[in-house]
């Protein structure tokens, strides 16, 4: 396993540092970045071979296959059954890549997301569980390159994906398999752990930590003890205003459409969920064999007060007014209402995506207007316009400053 010796980034605005400002050529930032011009149209075309089509794909983006998945038995250590990491390790036990460039925990603090490139199967199982905070991925292609990898598999988030595929005709690789995984909010190492402070009077006695699709938060703990948290139970509100900083508030790829196949939860039900995109995620499926189960994935419940009433408490956020705190005797009724009556299934993962288009549009509205215009694409305005969130006079891509935004008259 290789773990890198990083220089310092370039300066950047809105910035998760993908690791690309590190690199040589730092001012492939320009072209490359998730947050300056991005163009998924064009994007999808080149990675899938088309643009995402109705329905569930303006949702989810360009998709061959759903399913529910979980290996089984499911792997030692792994944040649900294991199955991101036994992608990889297939990949290396297969010969079919030279490395895999994942995160791993740092040796001094197991929340902390170090890159590394793995090229033993067994060492996955040290990139297994969640970590939080921004690690400069694809600072190691330069290593990679290096060393004379020419197939790799990357496992990573949506801006380090988007970036990726961005670079990826310059890489001269002679393969190259994307593993993506879902996101909307990180924050730094440091923040999280003022967030794990608030959750318990002994923090570092927590050893894992997820955002379940039933509503409730799963802790472990060091001498084996579980607590489940209701997401309404969370001190969200004793946050400060940029524990989620602007980037992950704009965040206009929650389900990693550029990756050949996307491993989640949120449309999983207990379970992972999988979005095949294309013949290369198809043929990484395949590879793991009966070792995991599929299912089809459900959808119940009806998402349009939920999200109504996030983008409430976004407004008032973004206006700079202090959430709403629901009164503490109606906490448990919802609590118990939610995972029986609240979206569940797609429908849970359909209200995650409208909830961060709408966040992502009243936020840089408020903070960053000049820049919707390039930052918020087509897709975005689509899925937020059954909630009145409409694009403003100059905020749409090719509208001009005075052009009305449903005639397109000036």
């Amino acid at each position: 396993m290789i773990t890198p010796d990083l220089s310092e980034p370039a300066p950047r605005g809105l910035c998760t540092d993908c690791g690309l400002s590190r690199m040589k050529n730092a001012k492939d930032c320009g072209r490359a970045c998730q947050f300056i011009v991005p163009d998924y149209p064009a994007m999808e075309r080149q990675v899938h071979g088309r643009v995402r089509g109705p329905g569930d794909e303006q949702f989810f983006g360009p998709v061959q296959a759903m399913y529910r998945a979980r290996l089984a038995p499911a792997a030692e250590g792994a944040q649900w059954t294991g199955i991101t990491t036994a992608l990889g390790a297939q990949l290396l036990e297969d010969g079919a890549v030279d490395a895999v460039l994942t995160m791993v925990p740092d040796a001094q603090d197991r929340w902390r997301p170090v890159p590394a490139l793995i090229t033993e199967p067994g060492d996955m199982a040290r990139a297994r569980g969640m970590r939080m905070g921004y690690a400069p991925l694809l600072a190691l292609l330069e290593d990679a390159q290096k060393r004379g990898f020419t197939r790799l598999a990357v496992i990573g988030i949506p801006c380090q994906i988007y970036a990726l595929r961005r670079l990826e005709a310059q890489l001269g690789l002679e393969a190259l398999y994307v593993i993506g995984t879902p996101c909307s909010d990180n924050t730094t190492t440091e923040n999280f752990h003022e967030f794990l402070a608030l959750l318990d009077e002994e923090p570092g006695s927590i050893t894992y930590l997820e955002f379940r699709a039933d509503y409730r938060v799963e802790l472990r703990y060091a001498d084996g003890r579980q607590r489940l948290i209701p997401f309404l139970a969370l001190p969200i509100s004793d946050l400060d205003p940029d524990f989620f900083p602007l980037t992950c508030r704009t965040c206009v790829d929650y389900t990693n459409v550029l990756a050949d196949i996307t491993v989640g939860y949120m449309g999983g039900e207990g379970d992972q969920w999988l979005l095949v995109r294309n013949a290369r995620g198809a043929a990484l499926l395949e590879a793991l064999g009966d070792r995991i189960v599929l299912d089809t994935p459900g959808s119940a419940g009806k998402r349009g007060g939920a999200v109504k009433g996030f983008i409430a408490n976004t407004a008032r956020a973004a206006g700079g007014l202090p959430l709403r705190r629901m009164p503490d005797w109606l906490r448990p009724v919802v609590s118990w209402l939610q995972p029986r009556m609240g979206p569940r299934g797609l429908e849970f993962a359909r209200a995650r995506v409208e909830m961060k288009a709408a966040e992502t549009i009243l936020h840089l509205r408020r903070q960053m207007p000049a820049k919707m215009k390039n930052m918020v694409p087509e897709h975005v305005w689509q899925i937020a316009a059954p909630y009145g969130l409409e694009p403003e006079p100059g905020e749409r891509r090719g509208m001009d400053a005075d052009q009305d935004p449903v005639s397109g008259e000036r």
